[in-house]
């Protein structure tokens, strides 16, 4: 089905739903840019300022979307042109195309003989799972315009995900709401972590405070752990932001509630090797700051729902608790301190979180795509001895 001519480099193209900042989906189209340095960006809405110099580095184009009047600040209120925008591309003769979904991106219409393999951070949650959730909280306009156009929306999306290849779901969490919404199965392959950016502190610095560290969403829960620890009565740091949102939060917290807002990433490395042990509350598609933690040594305390289940082992890397509220995560708290999860080897931890190194991702997607397209990047050392 997918011929190639001997002796000619594959082009590449990589599409993401847009470029205005660095986060998790950035992460991962970081790693794809080292993957494949001759590859083509195409994003939606794309601010160069606010974008690494690894994206910078390869062409990117916009498309229709960009050129309509504050993209870089209003391309979600242009959502219901994406569709249009993604089949107006020409992407013919680009041997392999990559899309990087979380909005709209795997829509795009190659050629014939290309391979297309979608990587998703999530099928877009304004329209599926949390739909009622995002209506309620919009504003005015938004929450009266969304029924209108959310149901075509929701049909496109399911008839865009049939011109794809291959999927890569970045968790099992989204493998199954690929297949709960889209009807397709998709291999799991973690996004990349940097490892190699986090250590163990020594064991004399580890303090007796917890951490709570992210964007302050509230769908990642912080004030469920500002609660809980309330109750507990335990020191409690809390990083992250926005300010506005932390100066909420802030207002009503407890003496035993630090909150450190923004801080440098030095700072953030700094107290994730020294904290008893991360809190994560909330439930996510994924979720890269418990890697973190155990990169650093240091044990976490994580909602058993969502990505975590991919990532923390419990008992092993930390605990799991189900009953998502203040008790909930209080007893958690407990429990971990009864069965001595404090103390967990942080050597061993750092070879757990090495399975989701950028060596394992690299891995995990070449195993999907056709030989002749494989890159020639290797880098095995994420891979656990043998137990």
């Amino acid at each position: 089905m997918f011929d190639f001519p001997k002796n000619r480099t594959p082009r590449v193209a990589l599409i993401h739903y847009w470029l205005v900042g660095m986060r998790g989906g950035e992460k991962v189209l970081e790693a794809l840019c080292r993957m494949f340095p001759q590859a083509d960006i195409y994003t939606h809405a794309y601010d160069p300022d606010a974008i690494s110099d690894t994206i910078n580095a390869h062409n990117v184009f916009v498309t229709s979307i960009g050129k309509l009047p504050m993209a870089k600040k209003m391309y979600q209120s242009y959502l219901p042109l994406m569709p249009r925008a993604l089949e107006a591309l020409d992407l013919t003769g680009y041997d392999l195309v990559i899309s990087s979904e979380a909005g709209p991106a795997k829509g795009v219409i190659v050629s014939p003989d290309a391979y297309h393999l979608c990587y998703c951070h999530s099928p877009m949650r304004y329209l599926w799972d949390q739909y009622h959730i995002y209506r309620k909280n919009a504003g005015l306009l938004s929450r009266t315009m969304m029924p209108f156009f959310a149901h075509g929306l929701r049909q496109w999306d399911v008839t865009s995900a049939a011109r794809v290849d291959g999927f890569a779901a970045n968790s099992n969490h989204v493998a199954n709401r690929i297949e709960k919404y889209w009807r397709r199965e998709a291999d799991v392959v973690h996004p990349p972590v940097d490892i190699d950016a986090f250590a163990p502190a020594p064991a004399e610095e580890i303090g007796e405070y917890y951490l709570w560290a992210g964007e302050l969403a509230p769908y990642k829960r912080p004030d469920l752990a500002i609660e809980a620890f309330r109750r507990l009565n335990k020191p409690l740091l809390v990083i992250g932001g926005p300010d506005k949102q932390r100066a909420k939060l802030e207002k009503t917290a407890p003496d035993n509630v630090k909150f450190l807002g923004k801080v440098p990433f030095e700072t953030l490395k700094h107290h994730m090797a020294r904290c008893k042990a991360l809190v994560f509350p909330g439930e996510e598609d994924f979720g890269i700051i418990p890697v973190e933690a155990m990169a650093s040594g240091r044990p976490v305390i994580a909602y058993g729902r969502g990505g975590a289940l991919d990532t923390v082992v419990d008992g092993r890397t930390g605990l799991l608790f189900r009953d998502q509220s203040v008790g909930g995560l209080a007893n958690a708290v407990l429990e971990f301190e009864r069965r001595g999860l404090d103390d967990l080897d942080p050597e061993a931890l750092v070879i757990h979180a090495r399975r989701f190194s950028e060596g394992a991702f690299v891995d995990g997607l070449n195993r999907m795509l056709p030989e002749h397209l494989r890159t020639g990047i290797t880098n095995l050392a994420w891979r656990q001895p043998a137990e």
